[in-house]
């Protein structure tokens, strides 16, 4: 997620408490790769359109919301190359 420019970074110090961001130290190319992926995703793969829904009732922003869904897609990419087996929504990874 780092060399995605995905990963989190807290902003504070001492005991002020900033809001947490994404870190933009990686690669700015890719992170355009994945932002209309992402946005395509929500509209129609089941498992994402769940998971931005219940981050929408969360109350987070659309923003927020695109930069996790961004994050979940680089999950799932990396689970299928790792694991070898097409995508499937329907996977149970407690089953298999």
């Amino acid at each position: 997620m780092a060399f995605l420019g995905l990963a989190p970074r807290q902003n504070e110090s001492g005991t002020f408490k900033g809001k947490a961001r994404i870190c933009k130290i990686g690669n700015p190319r890719l992170r355009k790769a994945l932002f209309m992926p992402a946005l395509v995703a929500m509209s129609y793969n089941p498992i994402i359109k769940e998971f931005s829904a219940r981050l929408r009732e969360r109350g987070k922003h659309g923003k927020v919301i695109v930069c996790a869904v961004m994050r979940k897609l680089i999950h799932m990419i990396y689970g299928i190359l790792k694991s070898g087996k097409p995508f499937s929504p329907d996977f149970n990874p407690k089953l298999a």
